[in-house]
Order: structure tokens, then C-alpha cells, then sequence
């Protein structure tokens, strides 16, 4: 590629596409755009403003109004800032990230952050992630990969990031968290997931993160 490259990484709910594309962004030295918290950032202001996740006009108003920048923490890992307040932590209750999927099926705010995206894609050097990365907002990336997993195998990795983060939840309540929100991603009317024609379809059911990064990275080269 004569410039930096566009890589799309889609997929389910903890199927480790975030730990995937930071890694990957890190390996590579590519900026990671968590297209995931754009929208948890949308359902957190609309919490804050009172604005109901079903109002679509209202939240793409509120969307415009938004500034969104990602930043590197001392610790390599991705901080979310939203018109100059710090909400890395803020945006990952919950409830917000049953929020964001709410939000995200609305026509009218998928089409406010697509031009936020692409915007951050357009100078290259970027891994995206998200759930219709390749076959929406980045049709044209130079690498699309679609990550999946098994549904027990997904929660588990959730159910283990969420104790290590304090809330009090158990595995069935987030398997089932999962199993509704494939439901809802995998059949909304606008930009349903699954992957695009020209993706690599990868199951990271029985890989460890360092042999996805290093798969995922030997394409890339390729």
C-alpha cells in the first residue's frame, strides 16, 4: 500500500474485536477508532440531557452538536473524549451499553457518526471497529476482518472484563445480555451485522489474542 493502510474489524459483542484492534493499532503504530464508544458516548449525553434512546430526531440533533476525540492512555490503552470531558469510564456501565445499542439502530444517528468516521479514516494509518465497518462505513479499507466467537465463549470474556471492573452481574445475566443484543444487531432494519462479501471471516473461540494480532497483522503485510 503507498500509504498507511485501512483496516475494518467487525463482529458480535465480545467477540474481542476492541482488544483485537487496539493491539493491532499498537503493532502497527495506526491510530484505534472504537466506533463502539462513539455511540455509548451518544447514549451517555442523551442519559445526561434526558433525551429518550427511541428519539431519533433528537438524538442526531444532539449528535451534531458533539465533538469527539480519541486519546492514547499511559497505559496503551483508548480514552474517550466528548467535547473536552474525559468519559472512558462513564461510557461502560451497563446500562449505557445496552443504551448504545438502542441508539445505534436509528438511520438518523448512523448517518451523523458515518461522517464523523470516515473523516477519521480519511488520512489512513487507522484501525476501525465496530459492526459495519467493511460493509458500510469503510467499504473500500484495504483489509476487512470479521471476528467471531461462540456465544458462551463471548460472555465469558465479557463476564470477566465487567468483575474486574467492580459491577456485581452474573454469566447467565450476561449471556443473555449478549444473546439479545446478536439478536437486535443481527436484524435491525439499518446496517444489520454481518460481514461484508470481501471479509476474512476469523473465530477466536479457541485463539489467544497474540495469535489473532499476529494473523491479522501477517494479512495486513501481505
Amino acid at each position: 500500500m503507498g500509504r498507511a493502510g485501512v483496516i475494518a474489524i467487525d463482529g458480535p459483542a465480545g467477540a474481542g474485536k476492541s482488544a483485537t484492534a487496539r493491539g493491532l493499532a499498537l503493532r502497527l503504530d495506526y491510530v484505534y477508532v472504537d466506533t463502539g464508544a462513539l455511540y455509548r458516548s451518544i447514549a451517555l449525553f442523551a442519559q445526561k440531557t434526558g433525551i429518550d434512546f427511541e428519539d431519533a430526531r433528537a438524538l442526531a440533533e444532539m449528535t451534531r452538536q458533539l465533538e469527539f476525540r480519541f486519546r492514547r492512555t499511559r497505559d496503551d490503552r483508548t480514552g474517550m473524549v466528548v467535547n473536552s470531558e474525559d468519559v472512558t469510564d462513564q461510557i461502560r456501565t451497563p446500562e449505557i451499553t445496552m443504551g448504545s445499542s438502542i441508539v445505534s439502530r436509528h438511520r438518523e444517528v448512523r448517518e451523523e457518526l458515518l461522517r464523523v468516521q470516515r473523516k477519521m479514516a480519511a488520512a489512513g494509518g487507522v484501525v476501525m471497529e465496530g459492526r459495519d465497518i467493511g460493509s458500510v462505513v469503510l467499504p473500500d479499507a484495504d483489509v476487512k476482518v470479521f471476528i467471531t466467537a461462540r456465544p458462551e465463549i463471548r460472555a465469558g470474556r465479557r463476564y470477566k472484563e465487567m468483575i474486574e471492573k467492580g459491577f456485581e452481574i452474573s454469566f447467565e445475566e450476561v449471556l443473555s445480555d449478549i444473546e439479545a443484543r446478536d439478536e437486535r444487531d443481527m436484524h435491525r432494519p439499518v446496517s444489520p451485522l454481518k460481514p461484508s462479501d470481501d471479509a476474512w471471516i476469523l473465530d477466536t473461540s479457541d485463539l489467544s489474542l497474540e495469535h489473532v494480532i499476529e494473523q491479522i497483522t501477517l494479512r495486513v503485510k501481505a
